[in-house]
């Protein structure tokens, strides 16, 4: 079963407008009882003017306009977090967590300051990463690291921040002129990440 939440936590609609609420998962409900999960999320907590679903920030008592995006990434993870310890049993219950999924909008972050993912050709074949580790990724590890349930990290950020090459998006469906250096527009690198995770699946007897 497909569920598309793409925050994990609750966006709930107010008189004050749509409120994402970092403390709220009501979704869980319908989490319950099966025999693998599998989350991912971040790609969407970057988005704003239209693309951003929701109006307004409730973190706690306090209602916010807007926060930097990595805290309250890493906020709305902790209630994650949280509800997969108070209600998953590990003997019935397998729990997988997407790594993060990066953009390449940043030539910098490959040592090409004026570079983005148009007209990239070839992945990155340096064994690390220039920019080094996602932040967000870090964040995620950080709250999988303080859970006491088992949760098994599919990580594939590092192997895909070395395809830039993945988002040649000018070449898909409609023929669209603008680049998108978020989303992976070709067969190779969704298929990769598949492949590894039909591999845990089998290895981890999940």
């Amino acid at each position: 079963m497909f569920f598309r939440d793409a925050f994990l936590v609750d966006i709930t609609s107010e008189k004050t407008g749509r409120v994402l609420k970092l403390d709220s998962l009501a979704s869980g409900t319908l989490w319950k009882g099966m025999d693998t999960l599998i989350f991912n999320s971040w790609h969407w907590w970057l988005h704003t003017g239209r693309k951003q679903p929701w109006d307004l920030i409730e973190d706690g008592n306090v209602i916010r306009k807007d926060m930097n995006r990595l805290v309250a990434y890493e906020k709305a993870l902790s209630t994650w977090a949280r509800w997969v310890d108070s209600n998953i049993d590990p003997t019935k219950t397998k729990v997988i967590f997407q790594g993060v999924s990066p953009d390449h909008d940043n030539g910098s972050d490959w040592e090409q300051p004026k570079a983005t993912c148009a007209g990239q050709t070839q992945p990155l074949m340096d064994l690390s990463y220039p920019a080094g580790q996602h932040p967000a990724e870090m964040v995620l590890e950080k709250v999988l690291r303080g859970m006491s349930k088992p949760v098994y990290l599919l990580n594939i950020t590092s192997l895909s921040q070395h395809r830039k090459d993945g988002h040649p998006s000018m070449y898909g469906l409609g023929g669209h002129t603008a680049i998108d250096c978020s989303h992976w527009c070709l067969p190779g690198v969704p298929d990769t990440w598949n492949q590894l995770l039909y591999t845990a699946l089998i290895t981890k007897n999940y």
